[in-house]
């Protein structure tokens, strides 16, 4: 009975690691870089928070509401009773309960994807913060708990700059998605900005908030341990890049094109953090 239920756990981390694997190639080849161990659990979380997120942005043929609330339902259900035959839940509560992720820190991030079913146009500051905070600064947070493997003083000094990594990333992502977000999804999450004018002026203090962030963030990635430091400064790599070409890019074809880092470009940056790894050179 033990073996078959080793087996079942099994089977549900790697699940999760094909969830990541299929949704997101360039986050896939961030985490070869994590030693085995974070590595697994750091798929678990994301196959969370992707299927989360899929419900709320993707499946529009169906009542979205219904399902997020039975997708939450099931989570707690897999929390309190330690089982669950989906294996995505499954892997997810394990980590959870492994590295003592705080609740409210799920609580929050559930709370986003409750926001995205809502209308979520003309956001004043507070609640584009709140929104962030919930659907990208949680996630960084809930990572750090495992990448620090639970370790609470350095979690409460490294906690900021991964705040402010997930924000970069969050931020990064509406500026590539911009078009898609505001002509499929009738979503604007900058406030305090008129999309159907969208200025040069508008763009630049867009990034001018998320380069603040960049800066801060890359200070946290210095302090890392080894086991997780190349695989989160790669990321901090490809988000770099891609902001930099989405700074680059004209106000107005931001929202006709959706900016891509290459594959070439992908692949000199994974050389470079093999060789960075390989010869323990300093990042």
């Amino acid at each position: 009975m033990t073996t078959n239920y080793n087996l079942y756990q099994d089977v549900c981390k790697e699940t999760s690691k094909m969830v990541t694997k299929k949704y997101s190639t360039s986050f896939s080849r961030s985490i070869i870089y994590l030693t085995p161990e974070i590595r697994e659990n750091i798929y678990n979380i994301y196959g969370f928070v992707r299927f989360a997120d899929e419900i709320v942005d993707t499946f529009h043929e169906h009542n979205r509401k219904v399902l997020l609330d039975r997708f939450v339902e099931d989570y707690h259900l897999a929390l309190n009773q330690d089982i669950s035959l989906n294996p995505i839940l499954q892997a997810f509560c394990k980590t959870q309960k492994q590295y003592k992720i705080p609740q409210h820190l799920v609580d929050t991030f559930i709370e986003s994807m409750y926001m995205d079913l809502g209308e979520m146009k003309d956001l004043d500051s507070e609640e584009y913060k709140k929104y962030i905070y919930g659907s990208a600064e949680v996630v960084g947070l809930m990572c750090l708990n495992v990448f620090l493997k639970g370790d609470k003083e350095e979690y409460e000094e490294l906690k900021p700059y991964a705040q402010s990594f997930g924000a970069a990333l969050q931020k990064v992502n509406f500026l590539r998605d911009i078009s898609s977000d505001f002509h499929q999804l009738n979503r604007t999450y900058f406030p305090n900005v008129d999309f159907n004018q969208f200025t040069l002026e508008d763009k630049m203090k867009i990034e001018e908030d998320i380069k603040n962030d960049f800066h801060e963030a890359i200070k946290g990635i210095k302090k890392l341990p080894l086991s997780s430091r190349f695989a989160v400064y790669l990321a901090y790599l490809y988000y770099t890049s891609l902001f930099k070409k989405i700074k680059k890019t004209d106000s107005e074809l931001l929202f006709k094109k959706r900016i891509r880092v290459n594959n070439f470009e992908k692949l000199l940056l994974f050389s470079r953090i093999y060789v960075q790894k390989s010869l323990k050179i300093q990042i």
